[in-house]
């Protein structure tokens, strides 16, 4: 029986749905029927040819949501929960890491193996529904499957999707510390989550930098404490209302999740001395800045990090802490528009004009 399945064929052409064939589970395999996958900012950056190695054609959509439709030898989540068709689930994207070289061995950072995979991003089209954005997944064995805790619905899970992880990560990437103040740049997925766990980790003060107004009333509803408009203050009008909140010093940490190369070089002016930086909305090539390093890092004493996906561990411990405080966390607010598979193209374009805050592809619709 055929899959249906929406294709990017190529950089900035329109997207098609092709007929996949499904595919032939083997031991460890998983099949699953797609609830809901999103559209990431990082699928507009892949439909713009802005990342490298993606083997074209591919099926978009790394972060999922679906029910378990088939297993073969496999009865059980990464964290040994029991799974059996009909359970909803969802994955880690990551796959094929060896395990054997120094990046996971000795460094301990398996996002860096140069043998990983990722569901949407770097499996093609022709070999098989490895991306979201399909009738069903096909999860390859070896896959991290993840039981949803019983307090979320796929709604949950997905309006946070990539940026729910991502965002978790850059803040415990961060370090930041109880009673800091948090200046988080931009207000998409990355950002609204990660001052959402800035809020929770302790942080006094949590800002976020953003537009347009519906995205930065999201931030509020999550935890940030003040939002500054783009679209209304100019950015010495930001500066200066920064400084005042902190005595002249800057923000003690600062997270970069716009995706915008000129927010780095505000993000450095806005760091207090001595403060730590991370970047983490530049996991494709938006272009370059120019910085000066004596002022923007050295002389300033920063602590530069930065933050390209997410671990397995992340996806976790996300998860968890979602589950705990779901009253406060509305991630499935923050869902704009469903999309069925033939109208990927408008959501792609939804996505990248702000129209939506989050985009999602329900296969099933």
């Amino acid at each position: 029986m055929a899959i249906s399945a929406a294709v990017m064929t190529e950089p900035h052409a329109p997207m098609e749905v092709w007929a996949l064939d499904d595919p032939s589970l083997e031991e460890g395999g998983i099949l699953l029927e797609t609830i809901a996958s999103e559209v990431c900012g990082t699928d507009v950056h892949l439909h713009h040819g802005q990342l490298a190695g993606v083997p074209y054609p591919i099926v978009p959509g790394h972060v999922s949501v679906g029910r378990v439709l088939e297993t073969v030898g496999v009865d059980a989540d990464a964290t040994g929960a029991p799974v059996a068709p009909g359970d909803v689930v969802t994955f880690y994207d990551v796959h094929e890491v060896c395990g054997t070289c120094w990046h996971c061995l000795v460094a301990g950072q398996p996002n860096r193996c140069p043998n990983r995979r990722v569901y949407g991003i770097t499996y093609s089209a022709l070999e098989g529904p490895l991306g979201g954005w399909a009738e069903r997944i096909y999860l390859k064995p070896g896959v991290r499957l993840l039981k949803l805790p019983e307090a979320l619905s796929a709604d949950d899970v997905i309006g946070g999707g990539c940026g729910l992880f991502t965002g978790f990560a850059a803040v415990e990437r961060s370090s930041l510390q109880m009673a800091d103040t948090v200046l988080i740049q931009g207000s998409g997925p990355v950002g609204l989550s990660a001052a959402a766990f800035a809020a929770l980790r302790g942080a006094a003060l949590t800002i976020v930098i953003g537009a347009p107004s519906d995205r930065l009333a999201l931030a509020a509803d999550l935890g940030a404490d003040l939002t500054l408009s783009l679209e209304t203050l100019t950015r010495e009008e930001r500066r200066e209302e920064i400084l005042e909140l902190t005595g002249g010093r800057g923000a003690d940490t600062v997270i970069e999740a716009s995706g915008n190369p000129a927010a780095v070089t505000e993000g450095f002016d806005l760091l207090r001395d001595g403060g730590t930086y991370v970047i983490a909305g530049h996991y494709t090539d938006a272009g370059d800045i120019e910085l000066n390093p004596h002022i923007a890092i050295n002389r300033k004493h920063a602590v530069v990090r930065g933050q390209w996906g997410t671990e397995f561990r992340h996806v976790i411990r996300a998860l968890r802490m979602l589950a705990k405080h779901r009253d406060r966390l509305d991630f499935a607010s923050i869902i704009g528009r469903r999309y069925g598979l033939d109208e990927t193209g408008s959501a792609l374009e939804d996505v990248a004009s702000l129209r939506v805050p989050k985009a999602v592809i329900a296969p099933q619709a």
